[in-house]
């Protein structure tokens, strides 16, 4: 089955999901249609790509059947404040599988959809692959991305929103320099998943024996907040490093990749070939 369908998620809305290729399933949770030129233009100054999605569809659809669905964009258009939990995100994950028809399918996630796929994976035995990209395994920044979302969250509860000055000069990766431009709903959600996840002990997160699993993140991928943000450093490359004898014990295969920063290492002339390299291996096995 290729072409497009609904999945309905844990709190009752629909999120269109697209499908192409022929292979594996691989499930994405990236947005597979072109940016508009306007908003593209802005993440291209802030050093993302706003091509990212559909280059991974049309790079891996020769070999798999990418099932793409933009989970974030989904979650700021339709926020889920109070519900936004591990296990609901796994659950809209399977649901999102069921509606392509994919018992078994691979996983690849970046940064905050990273740690959801190890929660995915920590909570079904459908997966064939789970890749983690920008977001350790073993000592993930669980609670200085909780002071980061609450001080998010604060600035958007305020009486004010901050907006972008037309006339800011944009320096790429510079994450403290960023304004407050979403809602109280939509940076609650954040709050209240890194709340659930205080508690949770990756070094013990029991994944599926034998699941091929891959973790990669940039070595420069660091972020420094200011005391606005929760004064808080959010430390991504340098824990995979760190722990990479450890997680290759465990059964990850690992790659720190030089000189990259967050947004550095997500970008799409990386990851390509990176995922589709991983991928060719594993799902000969």
């Amino acid at each position: 089955m290729n072409g497009s369908v609904d999945a309905v998620l844990h709190d009752g809305t629909r999120i269109p999901v697209a499908i192409s290729g022929n292979g594996p399933a691989l499930l994405i949770p990236t947005r597979a249609e072109p940016r508009p030129e306007a908003e593209a233009v802005t993440m291209r100054a802030w050093g993302a790509d706003p091509d990212l999605g559909p280059n991974l569809v049309s790079g891996l659809s020769p070999s798999y059947r990418v099932i793409a669905a933009d989970y974030e964009g989904h979650r700021m258009a339709h926020p889920a404040p109070e519900t936004l939990t591990p296990e609901n995100v796994a659950t809209d994950f399977l649901a999102i599988a069921d509606a392509a028809a994919a018992g078994r399918f691979g996983y690849y996630g970046y940064s905050w959809l990273a740690l959801c796929g190890l929660q995915l994976a920590i909570r079904t035995n459908r997966l064939w692959a789970l890749v983690m990209g920008g977001y350790p395994p073993l000592e993930g920044p669980y609670k200085s991305m909780l002071a980061v979302t609450r001080a998010a969250h604060s600035a958007a509860a305020g009486p004010a929103a901050q907006t972008p000055a037309a006339d800011v000069s944009v320096e790429p990766g510079d994450w403290d320099a960023a304004t407050i431009q979403t809602s109280e709903a939509q940076t609650r959600q954040f709050v209240t998943l890194y709340e659930a996840l205080q508690d949770f002990d990756d070094s013990a997160a029991a994944v599926a024996p034998g699941l091929p699993r891959f973790a990669f993140a940039g070595s420069a991928d660091q972020i420094d907040y200011g005391p606005r943000w929760g004064g808080v450093q959010v430390r991504i490359g340098a824990p995979l490093a760190d722990h990479e004898r450890e997680l290759t014990a465990a059964g990850w295969d690992v790659q720190v990749l030089p000189g990259l920063d967050h947004l550095g290492a997500m970008q799409s002339s990386v990851v390509v070939s990176l995922l589709k390299t991983w991928l060719d291996r594993v799902k000969a096995r």
